[in-house]
């Protein structure tokens, strides 16, 4: 499975999400980590049979497409955003936002 994202960057995207309110960006870098377990643990199914080979294939495959899908979620809400593309810091803009109108 192909991966844009190194463990390391999004660890430091859910860090610094956390920083304010809209915990958006850290949501769908967790659900790639899901999908990367997901992904790992299908591929290291021990399989007895043809059908369960073709059970975990399925699923690791839709893994992968749903992961890939993820990820350009990711790059474009980064974009949308203004974080840095190189170091991932989180915009100045959004570190002012830490406190939610109620």
């Amino acid at each position: 499975m192909q991966e844009t994202y190194s463990a390391a960057q999004l660890s430091k995207v859910i860090d610094q999400s956390l920083v304010y309110q809209c915990a958006c960006p850290a949501q769908v870098c967790r659900a790639l980590f899901e999908l990367r377990e997901l992904y790992d643990y299908q591929m290291s199914c021990a399989n007895d049979t043809a059908n369960d080979r073709l059970v975990h294939e399925a699923i690791a495959a839709a893994a992968a497409q749903s992961h890939e899908v993820m990820e350009q979620c990711l790059t474009r809400v980064l974009d949308i955003e203004g974080w840095d593309p190189t170091s991932l810091s989180l915009p100045e803009s959004l570190r002012k936002k830490t406190v939610k109108n109620f």
